[in-house]
């Protein structure tokens, strides 16, 4: 990310990908206001997307009661703003995500708790 500054500002960044034992995932279920940002996980790029949605997903959210519910072939899914359609089978990497990228993901149908997002 380019940065503009009244000083010069030259040092080495404190949260490049070497620092971790992963790259970092922020994940966000938007419209479900019981996870208020997204979270943030190091997964290694070789993960499987399948291994994302149905291993590491359920541990975050499956306390929510529409986590269960979700139909995973109705899920819209959000990379960089914009809506984008993973390939389930290949891992993040091949599907182009990489160190502290942010993917979200909405339910239709699904308003949180007692219809709370609607």
């Amino acid at each position: 990310m380019a940065l503009r500054t009244l000083a010069p500002y030259d040092f080495p960044p404190r949260d490049s990908v070497d620092r971790f034992p992963a790259p970092l995932l922020y994940i966000g279920w938007d419209g479900h206001m019981s996870f208020c940002s997204p979270v943030c996980l190091p997964v290694p790029p070789d993960t499987p997307f399948t291994a994302l949605r149905d291993g590491i997903l359920p541990t975050i959210y499956s306390q929510h009661p529409d986590f269960a519910q979700i139909d995973w072939s109705q899920v819209e899914w959000i990379k960089d703003g914009q809506p984008w359609q993973p390939q389930a089978e290949r891992s993040l990497a091949e599907n182009g995500i990489g160190h502290k990228d942010v993917i979200r993901f909405r339910t239709p149908g699904l308003t949180g708790i007692a219809g709370s997002h609607s």
